[in-house]
């Protein structure tokens, strides 16, 4: 029997394998058996429109009028927001917005305030 490393997350020693990914039971982690853990975050690099590099807790500006689907309301050009967290899935940003409520962007209709 092959002995699973340790999750790296919060160091639990029940990490089991599930196909090519080990999960930590304890805090639900997921990552891949033959990649270090720094490797999944550092992957995660999101850039503006203009090139530059996103991190949580940045403010970005809006470059283009975006309609809210459901609604009639539009977020116009050079909305400001503030704080952003950046996630991993078709939609690179999420926010909130002041008079809108909490939007998901994705990055490349915004640039780095």
């Amino acid at each position: 029997m092959s002995e699973l490393p340790p999750c790296p997350k919060c160091e639990s020693p029940y990490s089991y394998a599930d196909r090519d990914l080990l999960i930590c039971p304890e805090c639900g982690y997921e990552w891949s058996a033959d990649s270090n853990a720094n490797d999944a975050e550092e992957t995660l690099q999101i850039k503006d429109a203009n090139g530059n590099p996103l991190v949580d807790g940045d403010s970005v500006t809006v470059i283009k009028d975006l309609k809210v689907k459901g609604t009639s309301l539009v977020v116009k050009v050079g909305t400001k927001v503030k704080n952003i967290r950046l996630v991993d899935s078709d939609h690179d940003i999420d926010c909130k917005i002041d008079g809108i409520g909490p939007m998901k962007l994705k990055s490349e209709f915004v640039k780095k305030a």
